[in-house]
């Protein structure tokens, strides 16, 4: 498994009109000491994606503690049938899982958000003091039910279907434009 950590640096924000520092920031959005999390199964081969998410990775640093962790894939996967697939993945992932996470898998049974709608959804969830947030992308066949049975959210990026390789840069896009969303910057805009 890989890890990728990228810190939080000091920053500032805007709520409203008002400008405050990440300090005075907490007192209202428990911003910087939620840590956010995304698991994946399985690698991203495409350097132009890899590259990209490298890229939005080093920005959602600026704002929170953010990692992902790439669990391999199941070996000898082509001889097994999908219900086991998805056990030995299930496996791998509740193992990582803490106590006091608050588990989203992304899938696509699950709510769709406008950016907008994300970003206080991510504010709801920073209040509420979780340890860490954990986002989930699971392989080609979803999740094993005991995943389901762990997770507290389902989030869908679209009703469309992407290559779980694209849904990574597509999530973490997101995520970085909620947090500039929630920091008040003019990344995100609205027609």
């Amino acid at each position: 498994m890989d890890i990728f950590r990228f810190g939080c640096t000091k920053i500032k924000f805007k709520l409203g009109n008002t400008r405050i520092c990440p300090s005075k920031l907490q007192e209202s959005i428990n911003f910087a000491s939620m840590k956010i999390s995304l698991f994946v199964v399985g690698k991203t081969v495409d350097k132009h994606l890899n590259s990209l998410i490298e890229e939005y990775t080093q920005r959602i640093g600026h704002y929170t503690p953010f990692d992902i962790t790439i669990f391999p894939d199941i070996k000898s996967s082509k001889s097994m049938p999908p219900s086991v697939i998805k056990e030995k993945e299930g496996a791998l992932l509740l193992q990582n899982m803490r106590p006091g996470d608050c588990i989203i898998l992304l899938d696509e049974r699950g709510k769709e958000y406008r950016s907008v709608e994300f970003s206080s959804f991510l504010s709801h969830q920073f209040n509420l003091s979780h340890r860490r947030l954990v986002f989930i992308i699971g392989g080609a066949y979803g999740f094993s039910q005991e995943v389901y049975d762990k997770s507290q959210f389902m989030l869908s990026l679209s009703r469309m279907t992407f290559s779980h390789q694209m849904v990574r840069l597509i999530f973490i896009e997101q995520l970085y434009r909620a947090l500039t969303i929630l920091a008040g910057e003019p990344y995100h805009h609205e027609g």
